[in-house]
């Protein structure tokens, strides 16, 4: 993997994204600069249920890995064309057990039909308590027992995983009418960030969570393309099992791998400077662009002081240009 030929794309999770804030609807932009490019970028880029984006110049990064990374405090080293990560899961305790076997049926799916390497499972002690809710045109939540996945986390390690993917019980659907017609916010989208952020900071490994819910019926009814891959998705673990198995490595010496010297762009909403990473960039002396990407609330280049970023009127329009200038 050539590092100076690589391009991060940031869409900010839970603040319904025109493009990406939905279900793994932003995989097909990954996949579109993939083809020129490696692409840096979060789980839920490329995450869809049942399916996923993933290809091998998809770097799967965990969103405070990704912040980190920008803020220049470690480097990212990708795996090996045929080296994948070994694989724990975390299950909430508080997941039925008819629901639970979804689960493991499907950790057993994806050790027999593609061969990943996923040892062991572990049940926390304890239910996490999972409470999510959108606040200010933003989804977020909290977790009432956040320590019992971190043991649990811990007991995989000393087993010898070195990614965890996580499974926290929701209750009923989350149900919200405007995220389901394409146009509103992913309600679950925020807590599982402050899942994976937790487990990430603690233990700075690849980590991905996936949501479990009381039912497990697949829609009959069309949907609006943005969420269908949820729609036919009984468990959401799939996507994060195929992205969890290539994710790269993290060197906080920085003595491997990729730096934040070495992107070529960070790619954002227009009004997605809020956020850690393209902050932290633009600080940095990295690259910064934006596209055209509507978000429900956010806070543009100008709020921030960060007036001479380059606007792009669509992904694609943004690809031509990087592409002009492919091999600097």
């Amino acid at each position: 993997m050539r590092h100076k030929k690589t391009v991060a794309i940031s869409i900010p999770t839970g603040v319904g994204a025109s493009i990406g804030g939905f279900a793994g609807d932003g995989g097909k932009i990954a996949k579109m600069f993939s083809k020129h490019f490696n692409v840096l970028c979060h789980p839920n880029v490329v995450n869809g249920g049942i399916l996923s984006a993933m290809n091998p110049n998809i770097l799967y990064t965990e969103g405070y890995i990704f912040d980190e990374f920008f803020k220049g405090n470690l480097s990212l080293v990708p795996l090996d064309e045929f080296e994948e990560n070994k694989i724990g899961v975390i299950f909430d305790k508080s997941i039925p057990n008819d629901i639970l076997n979804v689960h493991i049926n499907t950790i057993s799916a994806a050790r027999e039909v593609m061969g990943l390497d996923i040892p062991f499972y572990e049940i926390t002690k304890e239910n996490v308590g999972v409470e999510f809710y959108i606040k200010d045109n933003h989804s977020t939540g909290t977790l009432k027992n956040e320590k019992t996945l971190l043991e649990a986390a811990k007991t995989l390690i000393n087993k010898g995983v070195n990614a965890i993917a996580v499974v926290c019980y929701f209750g009923d659907d989350a149900d919200d009418i405007s995220y389901e017609n394409g146009v509103g916010i992913d309600p679950i989208g925020g807590i599982e960030a402050v899942i994976s952020h937790y487990l990430s900071k603690e233990l700075m490994i690849p980590v991905a969570h996936a949501p479990a819910f009381s039912s497990i019926d697949i829609s009959t009814k069309i949907s609006n393309p943005k969420v269908s891959s949820e729609n036919i998705s009984s468990t959401y673990l799939p996507c994060v099992l195929i992205g969890l198995s290539k994710a790269p490595k993290i060197d906080k010496t920085k003595k491997e791998g990729i730096k934040n010297s070495d992107i070529k762009a960070l790619i954002v909403p227009k009004m997605g400077f809020g956020g850690i990473a393209p902050l932290a960039a633009y600080q940095n002396k990295i690259k910064v662009v934006s596209v055209e990407n509507k978000i429900q609330k956010g806070v543009s280049c100008i709020q921030v002081g960060a007036d001479d970023i380059i606007n792009y009127e669509s992904y694609e329009n943004c690809l031509q240009e990087l592409l002009k200038d492919k091999n600097d």
